[in-house]
């Protein structure tokens, strides 16, 4: 794992389409996705160019929720977040941060790992 917890995982679709198959693989398990950033739409709405690049929040208040009353600073870092966007060399990535990272970085309990270590298995799936 890298020194900052950013995990990257390649897809093999655009931006749009990793974002879409992202979005339906959380409601399929019950996440709630409570944000879409459009980062390169905003970008565009005031005359900038910016590589495709979107930020999917999602998580569920009943898992998220005990981890923040055991370690309240992770507050922070939830809901959950996967950053999808494409390189200069046009290749489309997701990045999150890793579980073990939030709970080095806020102290979470050993036994509550698991309810923020939900993005890799969902990243996972939507860029197979």
């Amino acid at each position: 794992m890298p020194e900052n917890g950013l995990l990257q995982v390649a897809s093999p679709y655009t931006v749009d389409e990793t974002v879409n198959r992202l979005e339906s693989i959380l409601a399929e398990r019950g996440v709630r996705m409570f944000a879409l950033i459009d980062h390169s739409g905003e970008a565009a709405k005031i005359g900038m160019k910016m590589r495709p690049t979107k930020l999917v929040i999602f998580g569920s208040p009943k898992g998220g929720t005990p981890v923040m009353v055991a370690a309240p600073t992770l507050a922070i870092d939830l809901p959950l977040k996967a950053l999808v966007w494409e390189d200069e060399g046009g290749k489309v990535w997701v990045s999150y941060n890793s579980p073990e990272y939030l709970q080095q970085r806020h102290g979470v309990p050993e036994d509550l790992i698991k309810n923020i270590g939900v993005a890799g298995a969902l990243v996972a799936k939507a860029v197979e």
